[in-house]
C-alpha cells in the first residue's frame, strides 16, 4: 500500500466525520432558530399587552387629572 493511498483513506475518514458533525450542527441550529422565533413572538405579545395597559393607565390618569382640575376650579369658584 502506497503512502498516498493511506493519506487518502485518512482524509476521507476525517471528511466523513466532519460531514456527520456538520449535519448534526445544522439540525441543532434549526431547532435553536425555531425556539428563538417562539421566544420573540411571545415577547412581542407581552410587549403589546404592556403597551395597551400603559395606554389604558395613561387615559385613566389624564381623566383623573382633568377631574381634579375641574373640582379645584369649582372649589375656588364657590369661595
Amino acid at each position: 500500500m502506497d503512502w498516498a493511498q493511506v493519506l487518502v483513506i485518512i482524509l476521507s475518514v476525517f471528511l466523513a466525520i466532519f460531514l456527520v458533525l456538520a449535519i448534526i450542527l445544522i439540525a441543532m441550529l434549526i431547532k435553536v432558530t425555531r425556539q428563538i422565533r417562539s421566544v420573540t413572538s411571545s415577547a412581542e405579545r407581552a410587549a403589546q399587552k404592556a403597551e395597551s395597559v400603559v395606554a389604558n393607565i395613561s387615559a385613566a390618569t389624564s381623566t383623573a387629572v382633568i377631574g381634579k382640575a375641574v373640582s379645584a376650579f369649582m372649589k375656588n369658584f364657590k369661595k
